[in-house]
């Protein structure tokens, strides 16, 4: 699951103390916290073909977040963000060539994406049926609990 998201060990604990001490249920909530990251919704909504390039796209300072400029690629959204990706003229070729490639991916349910105005809307918080991969939460709960 680390690698599915592109973090490391430290981090994938943080992410698993916020989940255990939020009300619901931890696998769950783990799995929305790792979905709202900035650079996975780059990556969900096709502008990045990696988790390293949606990374460098949020680091490069292409991403407004609610039009402020936001470099932090653990950045976590929320419902009702609008993100947008403003580039310099060979950022954008470099985007929609990126667009081009992914057009076959599958679209995130929880996500608005206008490919034209290189817009994100996040129309709702992610649910365990919009991740793609196969991912037993239980398993890692268990793990992480000891």
């Amino acid at each position: 699951v680390k690698r599915m998201y592109g973090i490391l060990e430290k981090q994938f604990r943080r992410y698993f103390h916020i989940a255990s001490k939020s009300k619901g249920v931890t696998g769950k909530i783990l799995l929305q916290l790792l979905e709202r990251r900035l650079d996975n919704v780059i990556l969900k909504s096709g502008f990045g073909v990696s988790h390293a390039q949606a990374r460098q796209i949020v680091r490069h300072n292409f991403v407004y977040v609610n039009s402020r400029r936001v470099n932090i690629p653990s950045f976590s959204v929320k419902s009702g963000d609008i993100i947008n990706i403003k580039t310099k003229d060979t950022g954008i070729k470099y985007v929609r060539d990126n667009i081009e490639l992914t057009k076959d991916r599958m679209q995130a349910g929880w996500l608005e994406i206008n490919k034209e105005n290189l817009e994100i809307k996040i129309s709702r918080l992610p649910e365990k049926e919009d991740i793609q991969q196969p991912i037993q939460e239980q398993l890692i709960v268990e793990l992480y609990s000891k």
